[in-house]
């Protein structure tokens, strides 16, 4: 999709900061709308239906993780981009940020270039690998098969566990995506009763066994992501 289909809604009860994220987005070529606060975000986001949100933590009437708390509940906002704009920097906002169902974190105070660049990379996370008809994930040196449960790096065969597969093609499907250990799980280990935190580690030990270190990240407190080099 181009970038001027696309449609950003920027949520921050600080007029400067709104004015200057919506000059940049514009001029990049997206189609940008605004709110002051959490409630007024929801109300919006109902009308424009946007492809983005990005969401100030601190705002009167309803904050941000509360807004997007509400909106990942509706299922017209269950794959929208949701990012963090906050002036806090503690891990412990991150965490729960992530936690309700955010898909990045910026940091204020705005610097126009990286942040025009950050929301371009997550808004091209919506095709970030190429998928071909017979099911075959091409990402880097990776290919990954998901009808065979093969994995080829680099062309040479890599000999993957089924659980550790899946949690492999989960992650590698949306690279810098962060995947909460909640929602890792949920997808991988859903029928399982006795699946804890530990064996996620323990899998995530053994692909970056047998793939190198470089693809599978930690993010503190929070979960696992897929990193493209």
């Amino acid at each position: 999709m181009s970038v001027s289909k696309l449609k950003i809604l920027i949520v921050d009860d600080e007029p400067d900061i709104l004015e200057l994220i919506e000059y940049n987005l514009k001029k990049e070529g997206y189609q940008v709308y605004t709110a002051s606060n959490g409630q007024e975000a929801v109300t919006e986001a109902k009308k424009v239906l946007p492809d983005l949100i990005i969401l100030d933590i601190m705002m009167p009437k309803m904050d941000g993780i509360e807004a997007c708390r509400v909106m990942r509940t509706m299922p017209e906002f269950k794959n929208t981009f949701m990012v963090f704009l906050t002036a806090r920097s503690e891990e412990y906002s991150e965490i729960v940020g992530f936690n309700v169902g955010a898909d990045d974190y910026i940091a204020k105070p705005i610097k126009p270039r990286a942040l025009v660049s950050r929301i371009n990379a997550i808004l091209r996370r919506n095709s970030p690998a190429e998928e071909s008809s017979d099911n075959k994930l091409e990402i880097g040196d990776l290919v990954i098969d998901r009808e065979a449960y093969l994995v080829f790096q680099g062309g040479n065969k890599v000999v993957l566990a089924k659980k550790e597969f899946e949690l492999l093609y989960l992650l590698a499907s949306k690279p810098g995506k962060v995947y909460t250990r909640e929602i890792i799980l949920k997808n991988i280990w859903e029928d399982s009763v006795v699946v804890t935190n530990r064996t996620i580690d323990v899998h995530i030990r053994k692909l970056r066994e047998k793939l190198g270190e470089t693809y599978v990240s930690t993010v503190k407190g929070v979960g696992y992501k897929f990193e493209l080099h």
